[in-house]
């Protein structure tokens, strides 16, 4: 994307980078932001060729969530409510575009993720963080509902109680506890945090993209299926990835005592 733009995208092999970029406003992000965001994220879930995606931000914050500079302007306009309604449903775009993406997603963050860059965050399969991480989920402090998907993937984290917990207390929740609480799967020092994210975001390009496509699916799904809904997805998906090539490849890996090299999404 040209110079400037709030979002910019690098590819290295099969791995694409979605990086935000707005340091002077920690990442924060307005309505033509947010739809920058959602647009990168379907051309690289569009792609074949990407086979696991990186969204960071630029500097020292991954996300500071929406654009507070932007909402003071709206609500000396008394023109809350439009943005609102048109923050939220970039917002929620981009969320269920990395939630439904057939491929991995790592959240690699170099500093606080709040409100909507929290949502961002925890919609991803992976996040790795620097000990100066925060995650914060920010709307109560404004006297904002949460969104983009925040109550829904807190309690499928962390369950309701410790939701609440929170939610109304505004809690600013660090690196080493979110580490503790299942929120970030690695922590790692700054200076090592975007090489031990591409080595990440590699390994999970070289591994069977159908099947993490799928478990994506079957994830999100358990929570709202029936026993029987859920086992019967799990069995359509087992067929589907028979069909394919990737699980003939792994049993032959498997019987050949060798590391299985899975093939490009076709």
């Amino acid at each position: 994307m040209e110079q400037g733009a709030p979002v910019r995208t690098s590819r290295l092999d099969s791995v694409a980078t979605i990086t935000i970029s707005r340091p002077e406003r920690l990442n924060a992000l307005d309505v033509p932001s947010f739809k920058a965001v959602h647009a990168e994220l379907q051309t690289v879930g569009l792609d074949r060729s990407v086979r696991a995606v990186v969204l960071t931000g630029e500097g020292s914050a991954f996300c500071a969530g929406g654009d507070v500079a932007v909402m003071e302007e709206s609500r000396k306009s008394s023109d809350l409510p439009r943005l609102f309604h048109e923050l939220t449903g970039e917002q929620e775009a981009s969320v269920r575009e990395i939630m439904t993406m057939p491929k991995p997603v790592i959240a690699s963050l170099p500093g606080v993720a709040a409100g909507g860059g929290l949502s961002l965050a925890l919609a991803a399969d992976w996040r790795i963080a620097v000990p100066s991480a925060t995650l914060v989920p920010a709307f109560p402090g404004l006297g904002a509902v949460p969104d983009g998907g925040l109550t829904y993937l807190l309690p499928h984290f962390l369950g309701i109680g410790l939701a609440q917990e929170l939610l109304f207390t505004n809690a600013r929740i660090p690196a080493d506890r979110a580490r503790e609480l299942g929120l970030i799967h690695e922590i790692v020092p700054a200076e090592a945090l975007a090489a031990r994210t591409q080595i990440r975001a590699r390994e999970l390009a070289q591994g069977p993209t159908f099947a993490y496509g799928w478990i994506k699916r079957l994830l999100v799904s358990a929570f709202s299926q029936t026993l029987e809904g859920q086992l019967a997805l799990e069995r359509r998906g087992a067929v589907e990835a028979a069909r394919g090539r990737e699980l003939p490849e792994g049993i032959q890996a498997f019987r050949e005592k060798r590391p299985p090299r899975f093939p490009p999404v076709s």
